[in-house]
């Protein structure tokens, strides 16, 4: 096993902010969606003005970032993805995410310069399939998620070094085959496959009898009801080295449409996890409890390790309910600081007096208290229950110095 090969830790984001969180963070590339064609319609996604900014920012920092173009297309579509295409040319990502073979022709022809990544969607379960898409020019392929890691070994030992693979290590998954689900369309009218999924694998379901209509039966042991598919979220964070050994390039991050706290708890946790194996495997095994305590700090479903070592079983499934369980709460990212100031965006309520934590991507967290809010007004507040607000905020008890893209969180006392 060659420890010492560096994989890419791709990092999420949804929207400008996020995407410099995820680079500072610990980021090698970040993945992001444009305002159409794209598989996040929800997300907030990047203007063309947004994504230039964010590619000029991550190319400073020597971060890479792809664009995602990954819808299956209609010929309605096609028309609309060429133009988009030729504006993606003017902005210069380093990748295009694509899954649709037309759209891969058009991408080819529009711009030829930039390198393409065939997604997840295009259901990649093999190595005929991987070196298909390497004749047609792709430098990468992501695996489709219900590959173990020995069909992954397998693929890269009948595949060129040159033609890369990469792979969701973290995040939720899709109860249909590689994400190409057709349950929000058929009950709601929205297209997963166009990015606009209302995500009925969470809904609560039971069985009804035809002839006994208002009467739901047991589906699961002797539950009324059941969130049958309601999958835990992927983790492999325990399993660096058997990713490495599989010859996985990306490490992929699921998550477009989390907040800038996800990002940059899973791209700092990630990036030490990857480093410290590389410099020592021990040191890796002997932080394994630092990295799951990081990653459990997330708002996440409980974890599974998906197909990776097998088909899961039952246990991957989370039957009782469809809530995310949640330990901190994000309030907002250090936009400038004046020693104990910091100004911020709030994104949640806090108070004057709370403890709150400043998360910082060195892997410090440090414990301090709000002493004064004010606003951009020069009022001072007791509270700041009104998200999107600009606050100069003082923060008393810190002993290092807080700095530009710091995370401000508090942790939720109800999960102690």
């Amino acid at each position: 096993m060659d420890r010492l090969r560096r994989p890419e830790l791709l990092i999420p984001a949804s929207s400008l902010e996020v995407l410099k969180t995820a680079v500072v963070f610990g980021a090698d590339a970040v993945y992001i969606g444009g305002e159409a064609f794209g598989l996040r319609e929800k997300a907030k996604n990047f203007s063309m003005k947004e994504m230039q900014e964010g590619i000029l920012f991550a190319h400073a920092h020597g971060v890479k970032v792809y664009v995602t173009v990954n819808i299956l297309a209609h010929n309605s579509d096609l028309e609309g993805v060429r133009v988009y295409l030729e504006e993606l040319k003017g902005v210069g990502p380093d990748a295009l995410i694509i899954a649709d073979p037309g759209v891969f022709d058009l991408a080819r022809e529009v711009c030829p310069e930039i390198e393409i990544h065939i997604s997840t969607q295009a259901n990649n379960t093999n190595y005929g399939a991987y070196l298909f898409w390497r004749r047609q020019g792709a430098k990468r392929v992501v695996s489709a998620r219900e590959l173990t890691l020995e069909e992954i070994r397998e693929i890269r030992s009948h595949i060129p070094d040159e033609l890369e693979i990469e792979t969701f290590v973290q995040g939720a998954m899709c109860i249909s085959y590689s994400g190409r689900c057709l349950l929000s369309n058929y009950f709601t009218g929205r297209d997963a496959n166009h990015g606009a999924c209302t995500h009925p694998c969470r809904w609560k379901y039971a069985v009804v009898e035809e002839s006994r209509p208002g009467e739901y039966l047991p589906v699961y042991e002797n539950e009324r009801g059941t969130f049958i598919f309601n999958s835990k979220d992927l983790c492999m964070i325990g399993h660096i080295p058997e990713l490495i050994e599989a010859g996985i390039d990306s490490f992929k991050i699921e998550g477009r449409m989390k907040t800038a706290l996800y990002v940059a708890v899973m791209a700092r946790t990630y990036r030490k996890a990857i480093d410290d194996y590389q410099k020592d495997p021990e040191i890796y095994r002997e932080n394994m409890p630092w990295y799951l305590e990081q990653i459990s700090n997330c708002t996440y479903r409980q974890f599974t390790t998906g197909f990776f070592f097998g088909k899961p079983g039952e246990e991957a499934q989370i039957y009782d309910n469809s809530t995310y369980i949640k330990e901190y709460t994000y309030l907002g990212i250090v936009e400038k600081t004046d020693g104990a100031v910091v100004r911020i965006e709030q994104r949640n309520k806090f108070c004057t007096g709370d403890e709150i934590e400043v998360m910082k991507p060195d892997g410090e967290n440090l414990l301090v208290t709000v002493e004064k809010i004010v606003n951009t007004e020069g009022q001072e507040q007791d509270s700041a229950p009104h998200p999107k607000q600009t606050l100069y905020v003082t923060l008393g008890g810190c002993k290092k110095s807080i700095e530009q893209y710091d995370i401000l969180r508090r942790k939720e006392m109800d999960n102690e």
